[in-house]
């Protein structure tokens, strides 16, 4: 399979917004976008196109109420992440998900516990679960953060945590978020490693800036890694990538 763009709704006090992903949780929060569009105009939008795979994320709290109006506007099209534990997983699932994305839960103390993502993948399939590895580059490795990318956690983004990690999920959702929000390019390392890396269906999310960066991350990854667009995407008040570009990319790369 060819990557493709997947899409998303990230969800900020109740609205859709574009936000710097380094800044989260902090005194200096960049915003680059807020959306005068409800979270179920954008789901309805990618439901219309059939943008498959797309993931609504809950950077923190108040967000409840947007995320079920977006996964009520696409039942079953849409990932949902933020703040999901074992206890609420299948609430969401029951709510219109079509999967759950996990990260802070499965990190208590910022350290990996093998055994909460195991009951979680026994709770409510290994099919409907994706383990969100989104992370900041500390020189040359890549380390899991979580709590809006606040916290530094004791795994690395490699072959062995990737591997141990794909028993109990169907998918990897990866932001890097040193560049996340930043429209400044992808960082081409982490994608080319996660392409040698992994073995399950993986998304990357984080500075794409131009249409061509969808070929670049299918070169880069040889096809195994699939792209999110955000605060460079014109349907988020940006003006170096349209939408409907990445429309009719997917169209032409699932028609081959």
């Amino acid at each position: 399979m060819p990557s493709v763009f997947r899409p998303c709704i990230d969800l900020h006090n109740g609205a859709v917004k574009q936000i710097v992903g380094g800044s989260l949780d902090t005194d200096n929060l960049k915003t680059n976008f807020v959306s005068e569009h409800p979270s179920s105009y954008y789901a309805d939008l990618y439901r219309k196109h059939n943008l498959t795979g797309g993931h609504v994320i809950k950077l923190g709290p108040g967000n409840d109420m947007a995320a079920r109006e977006a996964l009520q506007a696409w039942p079953g099209g849409l990932q949902i992440g933020g703040g999901i534990t074992e206890k609420n997983a299948q609430e969401w699932l029951d709510a219109g998900a079509e999967k759950i994305i996990v990260t802070s839960y499965l990190f208590p103390g910022a350290r990996f516990d093998e055994e909460r993502l195991r009951r979680l993948a026994e709770k409510v399939g290994k099919e409907r679960l994706v383990v969100d590895v989104s992370c900041r580059r500390r020189d040359d490795r890549w380390i899991v953060a979580m709590d809006r990318w606040q916290v530094m956690t004791d795994m690395e983004v490699n072959a062995g945590s990737l591997a141990r990690l794909s028993q109990y999920c169907s998918e990897f959702l990866v932001h890097a978020a040193d560049v996340e929000g930043l429209c400044k390019g992808i960082d081409e390392e982490l994608v080319a490693k996660l392409g040698e890396w992994t073995t399950i269906p993986t998304t990357y999310a984080g500075g794409a800036k131009s249409a061509d960066d969808l070929a670049l991350v299918e070169r880069l990854s040889n096809g195994k890694v699939d792209l999110t667009f955000g605060s460079a995407l014109d349907i988020f008040g940006g003006t170096q990538v349209k939408f409907d570009e990445l429309v009719d990319y997917n169209k032409r790369a699932l028609e081959v």
